[in-house]
């Protein structure tokens, strides 16, 4: 015998354990829509004649993510998503979610733009990867994939750059900062305020865990990207995410609990520790906190 919707008569097609909810298709799909619209009028209020861009790699999170500003600001003529993908030089892996996301942004009609790591830092993800290094490749990729999406975003006059980011990938985010004892970097997951030469960083996502952005991507029809990046063995991220999916199994409701108690003691951590005032990279000319940014010294430049 089928379980049946809490909101309604029609099948359940999941149950969501952290709420005790069983849902339909069109019950699950408005609930993630709420919590997408919700952040975005809670932490990130669009105003009139902005310029959105949109880092899409081809994955779930990104093309959820695409779809779901599309369906929301999409209609408006005074707002312009651009999509942004970044072509690290990741051979068997990346060229794969480029074409899917090529896929997406013709299917929705938003102006498409591919960034490449050869053509930015004259050298792919791969070249990095196999020389001697004191960080691990996530590390690399990571800060350079930052910073060519900052650049192009501030180029094409962006108000703000929107990330993939899921309630899995921000839970685990704050525990490896704790676990690190990084405060610094705690302060700047806090809801975002306007910096002069970063383009504003928002996160739709925040609110939907992992495996609802998945299911929310297959009924839609959109890109799902299984595979999995040949470095992402190597990340810290891999450990922390394991031992969260644990307590979320045993505990229904850790990772939103994790967020939730972030979120309130974010302001307190604002104004105790305030973020450092930026300059300009003296080789780059990108916004930093030190004489060089991260990316020029992550590339051994002087």
């Amino acid at each position: 015998m089928s379980i049946k919707c809490d909101k309604c008569k029609h099948d359940s097609i999941i149950y969501q354990r952290y709420s005790g909810m069983h849902l339909c298709k069109k019950h699950f799909m408005e609930d993630v829509e709420r919590k997408i619209k919700l952040t975005i009028r809670k932490h990130y209020s669009v105003r009139k004649n902005e310029t959105i861009a949109v880092a899409v790699s081809g994955g779930k999170d990104s093309s959820v993510m695409l779809y779901m500003l599309h369906k929301i600001l999409g209609a408006r003529p005074d707002i312009r998503l651009i999509a942004l993908s970044v072509d690290e030089g990741i051979a068997g892996y990346r060229h794969n979610t480029l074409e899917q996301a090529k896929g997406l942004t013709s299917r929705l009609g938003v102006e498409h733009i591919i960034l490449s790591f050869r053509e930015q830092y004259e050298r792919t993800m791969d070249e990095i990867a196999s020389l001697e290094r004191e960080k691990g490749t996530c590390s690399y990729c990571g800060v350079l994939r930052k910073s060519i999406l900052n650049r192009k975003a501030l180029e094409l006059g962006a108000t703000k750059l929107a990330i993939g980011h899921n309630l899995d990938d921000e839970a685990q985010t704050i525990m490896m900062n704790h676990l690190k004892g990084d405060v610094a970097r705690m302060v700047r997951l806090v809801p975002p305020c306007e910096l002069e030469g970063l383009v504003l960083r928002i996160k739709p996502l925040r609110y939907i865990p992992e495996k609802e952005v998945a299911m929310y991507a297959y009924l839609n029809g959109l890109p799902l990207s299984t595979g999995a990046c040949p470095y992402a063995h190597e990340a810290m991220r891999n450990e922390v995410r394991e031992m969260l999916d644990d307590f979320e199994d045993k505990h229904p409701g850790t990772k939103y609990s994790l967020l939730s108690g972030f979120d309130k003691i974010a302001n307190v951590l604002s104004r105790e520790i305030p973020i450092a005032k930026l300059a300009s990279c003296r080789l780059c000319g990108q916004a930093c906190s030190s004489e060089l940014c991260q990316a020029c010294k992550l590339l051994g430049k002087q």
